[in-house]
């Protein structure tokens, strides 16, 4: 085995009288793709910033292979002293880089190069920050939330370039489906300290579940033992004074082990303060036009929303996703068209723009509006404290100034203010960033119980397959169109209608280039091969998907990967190759099928 590109060993660290790592140990070997796992303010993006060599533990020692190149993607970019973008990635090369990946990598993120950097969107300033990192190609790359702020497009992009590269990587995200797809091994930092497997992302949640119940279970033990050891302490000491005081002793360090013990973190207690019910129809609107000069952001779109519906808004960066949602909630007007919201809605909304919080305001204040030590939840009064618990906030946070908060603790600040309003419509622009996993997965549950609708615009391909019921897509020049389902269902039907008028155009092209060409040129035909696939493909679909369904089966047990590694190990290998299989069957079907209606229609 290649021995480790970078190796942390006994790091231990303190904030504040709080130990936030303790006997750390982290080694990363070439090629090796880690994903780093852990709640909201367990101290993720500091290891990463002690193995980037950024911050200096209390003890412990850091290891870096003589030569090895890092790049490290903070949060927060510093664009401080580069007059442009591309200047600002040149400074990150290393001596003898080749310049002209610079350059390349900012066109590819949808940059020019000149852009001033001061006056960058959070998106804008995310490309850039990327392409820094990766233009010099190192050995490791160390990944902080790199999908912030990115748009879908540009997030699978960077998955397929972080796939396609050989470097090690160390990744903290909150995008299941990026890390599911990067990462080959898991690092769960924990209350301090880290637990790892050799598996990917995929395999985390249900070892993760299985290592917390087994230590509620050795927790149990432990009472019991106390227990027992208090109930001889009252009744059973006997006239051996030897043994009394060894036994005294043990009760001693048991109640010490249970007092050092930290338990897991809770779960949110996230729920939305839920108006009366609004009418059956929520918004209705026809033919609806908005141009910014010559520009079509929407163009003639139509849709009747029902109350109960989740609709997910996706789209590039600068498509008009708010746009879109201005129109629909009657905060903007449009240019022709109507829209018409119903009856008795009350509307809640929440802004990915965190801007609007005043960093030197504490945490207190941000929820109460200043007033008092209550906020109004569902017009009713709550101590500031109590709701500060139910968002996974310490009473002793109450007067934090909101500039030390994390990007996980600012992400459930405006949650918690956004909740707090009666509502029975929802409108949440990127409710996902810089969450962690529990959060998310308590926020799902959250507006699956809410009985009002929601319209939520999101780059969280997960995510918007958990919740949402109908996607709006953008298809250029101002048209968007509505599909059923999550995320997935819509690739499948927009992408299948995509590649047919692709071939469509392709097949006028032809024609167009042939025309006045001799008539006797010889028509295409599907060869042997292509009609042997076109019949025999659906039979492997089926037979792939219920292979898929048989390793999923195996794998919806909780308990196998700790009854049966192996069988565990098998059953996870079987299905990334099942479904690799089926994804690449049902392609070649469709490109097959396009071809055979091009033959038939020419």
């Amino acid at each position: 085995m290649a021995p480790p590109l970078i190796q942390l060993k006994d790091i231990a660290l303190t904030f504040g009288g709080t130990p936030l790592l303790s006997s750390v140990e982290l080694s990363v070997s070439p090629a090796e793709r880690v994903c780093l796992i852990g709640r909201n303010g367990s101290g993720k993006s500091t290891l990463l910033k002690i193995a980037a060599g950024l911050v200096e533990p209390d003890r412990g020692t850091r290891f870096v292979q003589p030569g090895a190149t890092i790049r490290y993607l903070p949060q927060e970019p510093d664009f401080a002293g580069h007059a442009t973008t591309l200047a600002y990635v040149e400074a990150g090369l290393g001596p003898g880089d080749d310049v002209h990946p610079a350059r390349y990598l900012l066109e590819q993120l949808g940059l020019h190069g000149d852009e001033d950097p001061t006056r960058l969107s959070g998106g804008e300033a995310r490309r850039a920050a990327l392409a820094r990192v990766l233009a010099p190609s190192p050995d490791i790359l160390l990944l902080d939330e790199p999908t912030n702020h990115l748009d879908l497009p540009t997030i699978e992009w960077l998955e397929a370039e972080l796939d396609s590269r050989r470097g090690a990587l160390v990744l903290i995200s909150h995008d299941r489906r990026f890390l599911t797809h990067l990462s080959r091994a898991t690092a769960w930092l924990d209350r301090g300290e880290i637990r790892q497997i050799d598996r990917g992302f995929a395999a985390f949640e249900g070892w993760r579940d299985e290592v917390l119940a087994e230590e509620e279970r050795e927790q149990h033990k432990l009472d019991r033992r106390i227990v027992n050891e208090e109930h001889w302490l009252r009744y059973g000491v006997s006239g051996r004074r030897k043994r009394n005081v060894k036994r005294l002793g043990n009760l001693h360090a048991l109640r010490e082990q249970r007092r050092s013990y930290r338990g897991a973190a809770g779960s949110a207690n996230l729920a939305a303060a839920e108006a009366e019910k609004s009418g059956r129809l929520v918004i209705e609107a026809k033919n609806v036009s908005k141009s910014y000069g010559d520009r079509k952001i929407v163009d003639g779109f139509s849709i009747r929303v029902q109350r109960g519906d989740r609709i997910g808004i996706v789209g590039p960066n600068g498509a008009g996703k708010t746009t879109l949602v201005n129109l629909l909630t009657g905060a903007d007007q449009p240019d022709s068209g109507s829209v018409r919201l119903g009856a008795n809605l009350e509307m809640a909304t929440l802004d990915q723009h965190r801007e609007s919080l005043d960093p030197k305001s504490t945490l207190a204040d941000a929820l109460t509006g200043g007033r008092g030590d209550h906020v109004m939840v569902g017009g009713k009064p709550k101590h500031v404290v109590g709701y500060m618990k139910d968002f996974l906030f310490a009473q002793e946070q109450m007067r934090t100034p909101l500039e030390v908060l994390s990007g996980g603790e600012r992400g459930r600040l405006m949650l918690a203010r956004a909740l707090a309003k009666p509502s029975n419509l929802l409108v949440l622009d990127e409710p996902t960033n810089d969450l962690d996993l529990e959060t998310l997965d308590v926020l799902e549950e959250m507006l699956g119980d809410y009985d009002g609708t929601v319209i939520l615009i999101s780059h969280d391909r997960d995510f918007l397959d958990r919740v949402v019921t109908s996607v709006i897509a953008p298809e250029g020049d101002g048209r968007w169109i509505e599909y059923a389902g999550g995320y997935t269902d819509m690739l499948a039907q927009r992408g299948a209608d995509l590649k047919r008028e692709a071939a469509k155009a392709a097949a006028e092209d032809k024609k167009e280039a042939k025309a006045g060409a001799p008539s006797g040129a010889a028509k295409r035909r599907l060869n042997f091969n292509e009609k042997h696939a076109l019949e025999t493909l659906p039979k492997t679909i089926a037979k792939l998907q219920a292979e898929i369904a048989k390793q999923q089966r195996h794998l919806d047990d909780p308990n196998l990967y700790n009854k049966n590694r192996k069988k565990f190990d098998q059953a996870s290998d079987a299905l990334t190759k099942a479904q690799k299989e089926l994804q690449e069957a049902e392609d070649k079907w469709l490109e097959l099928e396009v071809l055979r209606e091009e033959i038939e229609q020419a």
